[in-house]
């Protein structure tokens, strides 16, 4: 519409002054909200003292616009492009309207920042542009100095980079930046009197190692775009879109791998509130109804701020660490005193409840996620669940960058170590465990420079030439940290401590069958879950050509599950030992679990009760179960009897069945012989004699302990004696067993 000339006049009263806005007469009807005066934009305000045909104006806004009173001017509705002109961050001057009331106390920019947004929300500012300001009963000057456009292309998930405008639209999440003015002795304090960036949070390219944070860039990137973009956006266009914010993220996923990290480092990407952290357990409290009162004071500021700003009310965070500890399912928990689940409805309530509170985020984390409320996970809820898992090796390499960096700057790292290199040897490390390698490693290197006295000392000598070296961390990753998650050699390495003995075709065959399936396993997207049982008579070696398939495979995590680890157990301790290392053995990418002695592992006996059905059932469900997408599973099963598992229909659990044979030949023992070097070859030579044409039948561990015994002996009886043990132990002449 064309304009309309009006004459200039004084601000009919000193509050309305204060409010930034051009004052014109309720009678005024063809004015929107906004209006230009010849090049100046201004925010109207109406008001009866007005006369109609005039605009008043304060003295701050006179002199900004060089208006004099009566003035004619001539004023025309403004319209802004909301696409281009919502200010992300202006930069402000700040100093004390009047010198007489200068003082020296120190002035929270943080709260000013609040204030100023609650004062001028959804008014129209320019750069150069003055205006009064009142707080805390004081009168300050200010004058605009820069502003900011927020970047739509943020929400289509592009760069996020500022766009400086002479005119923009404050709102209620822009970011205000207070400065002192050179001539002003005003004390700032707080994190709004420096220009920080709003928008980087979000970035899709954000750099996460400068902030300690390695191997999760996409995660975390994919968290802030879903979580934040929306909200840094003006809530007239999210609401054009239909989009609705996001109310909750949980994080989960194994210990160590930077969940509580990422809640520490939150606060330093979000410039304009601190977010609340919260330990799930310090929520809880001995009194009644005290645990849900703690839950209603997380929430009370973003119900204060939603009901004063309403739709332009800024982003409140909520992090729960250990969520798990309060928001258990509820009725799991029996004969408590019900306290869990009325903490569990309180916050249901609180974030997506009757009384919806729409500038909320809450992020949960947690190692248990099957622990949860389900009505907490719904949409709406804490409805983005993002696992934070074991790093890969691009991760691996990030985070040892970020852990080495100080030793690289200040050349304390030798040249020899090679990040890489560590990367691929720390497979299945979670991020505390490497923090952990690399502090072991500088420990190792700190104790070459430490004199042996009678007192410690360090020798400053050789200690001004300190550098950890590449054998420094390969000490640290054989001896001092292991991953949780990974392959401990002392678990298999007892059952080859004595090697493979190849006394023939049938162990050679066993052995390429098991590098079979291990191919299968790694290269397969059909099959992520391959199981083979090893059968066969007592003593025949099957554990430790488990344990050595596993040991080939080269997987990053290999347990055995075992028996012996089990003595004593409860059949549900047993139960929830096994669930245990399966679902360990999901987290890793590539995973290797022997279930060795399976009849012993159920208890059997061929009197009595017979075996557990409980840990029967347990391991029926768990040896057909496949892993998660994008995780391959290997099941390595031994028994010595095939007859009992097939009655209890757990033969067709397995994917194969491998048949473990025992030496049954003369030249087999020989060979076994040979390979084991207790004999001599004149020795060896009559036994090969002795055994000849004769039925055979022993497995290889049963062998062994015989011949140990044998080579006690004084070296004249020595052959004699083991040939005795042959027969005593029923191996050699007996009609029980057939030769083969």
């Amino acid at each position: 519409m064309s304009g309309r000339s009006m004459k200039a006049d004084r601000c009919p009263t000193d509050k309305l002054a204060l409010t930034n806005c051009a004052i014109i007469s309720e009678k005024e009807q063809q004015f929107e909200q906004h209006v230009t005066v010849g090049k100046f934009v201004f925010t109207l305000k109406t008001d009866p003292g007005v006369n109609p045909g005039s605009i008043g104006f304060s003295l701050p806004q006179r002199k900004w616009a060089g208006l004099v009173i009566g003035q004619n001017v001539e004023v025309t509705n403004y319209k802004f492009d909301k696409s281009k002109q919502c200010i992300s961050s202006v930069t402000i001057e700040i100093g004390f309207l009047q010198k007489k009331n200068a003082d020296s106390n120190p002035y929270d920019s943080d709260k000013m920042a609040g204030e100023f947004i609650q004062h001028f929300n959804n008014q129209a500012f320019t750069v150069g542009q003055q205006l009064a300001f009142s707080y805390n009963d004081k009168l300050f000057e200010l004058v605009i100095k820069d502003m900011e456009a927020m970047d739509p292309s943020i929400l289509k998930g592009g760069n996020a980079s500022g766009k400086k405008i002479e005119i923009g639209l404050l709102l209620g999440n822009s970011q205000v930046i207070f400065e002192r003015a050179e001539s002003s002795s005003m004390t700032l304090i707080g994190k709004s009197k420096t220009r920080e960036s709003r928008q980087s949070i979000i970035s899709p390219d954000w750099n996460f190692e400068r902030m300690g944070i390695g191997g999760l860039d996409k995660e975390f990137s994919d968290i802030f775009r879903r979580a934040f973009a929306s909200r840094v956006f003006p809530p007239d266009i999210v609401e054009q879109m239909g989009c609705k914010h996001v109310k909750g993220i949980l994080l989960y996923g194994p210990p160590g791998c930077g969940k509580t990290l990422m809640a520490r480092q939150i606060g330093k990407m979000l410039k304009a509130r601190e977010p609340k952290i919260v330990n799930g357990p310090e929520i809880l409290n001995k009194y009644v109804g005290e645990s849900e009162a703690n839950i209603r004071k997380l929430f009370a500021d973003a119900e204060d701020e939603q009901k004063r700003l309403g739709a332009n009310s800024g982003l409140h965070i909520i992090i729960f660490d250990e969520i798990d500890a309060i928001c258990k399912q509820r009725g799991s928990m029996a004969g408590s005193t019900g306290v869990h689940d009325t903490v569990v409805n309180q916050l249901l309530s609180k974030i997506d409840g009757v009384e919806q509170l729409n500038n909320i985020l809450v992020i949960g984390m947690t190692n248990r996620p099957d622990l949860i409320d389900e009505a907490l996970l719904r949409p709406g809820r804490l409805e983005v669940k993002m696992e934070i898992g074991l790093p890969d090796e691009k991760g691996r390499i990030q985070i040892l960058n970020i852990h080495t960096a100080k030793m690289r700057q200040y050349d304390l790292l030798s040249s020899d170590v090679d990040i890489k290199e560590l990367a691929v040897e720390t497979k299945n490390y979670s991020g505390a465990e490497l923090e952990g390698l690399v502090r072991a490693a500088q420990s190792t290197a700190m104790n070459r420079h430490i004199k042996a006295s009678n007192t410690v000392e360090v020798n400053i000598e050789t200690a001004e030439r300190l550098q950890v070296s590449r054998l420094d961390f390969m000490a640290s990753l054989n001896n001092d940290i292991k991953p949780a998650f990974g392959t401990n050699q002392e678990d298999y390495a007892s059952y080859i401590m004595n090697g493979i003995i190849r006394w023939g075709d049938p162990v050679s065959a066993v052995l390429e069958d098991g590098e079979l399936l291990v191919q299968q396993t790694k290269n397969s997207d059909r099959t992520p879950l391959v199981s083979v049982l090893l059968e066969g008579p007592p003593n025949s070696g099957k554990t430790a050509l488990a344990a050595k398939i596993s040991e080939d495979s080269q997987f990053p995590f290999i347990k055995i599950c075992s028996p012996d680890k089990m003595i004593g157990h409860s059949e549900i301790a047993k139960c929830q030992a096994i669930k245990k290392i399966f679902e360990d053995a999901y987290k890793s990418q590539l995973s290797c679990v022997v279930v060795d002695d399976i009849e012993r592992l159920l208890d059997y006996v061929p009197i009595g009760p017979r075996f557990s059905n409980l840990v029967l059932q347990a391991l029926l469900v768990l040896l057909k179960k496949p892993p998660p997408k994008g995780r391959k599973l290997l099941i390595i099963g031994t028994t010595s009897r095939k007859d009992v598992l097939q009655e209890m229909e757990m033969l067709d659990a397995f994917s194969t069945t491998i048949h473990i044979r025992n030496i049954s030949r003369g030249e087999q023992l020989v060979e076994a012989l040979e390979l084991l070097g207790s004999f001599q070859e004149n020795e060896r030579s009559k036994i090969a004699q002795a055994v000849k044409g004769q039925s055979l039948w022993i497995g290889i561990k049963k062998l062994l302990m015989l011949i140990e015994m044998a080579v006690q002996m004084d070296p004249d009886h020595r052959v004699s004696k083991f040939l005795s043990l042959l027969e005593d132990e029923g191996a050699l002449g007996s009609d029980k067993f057939v030769a083969i």
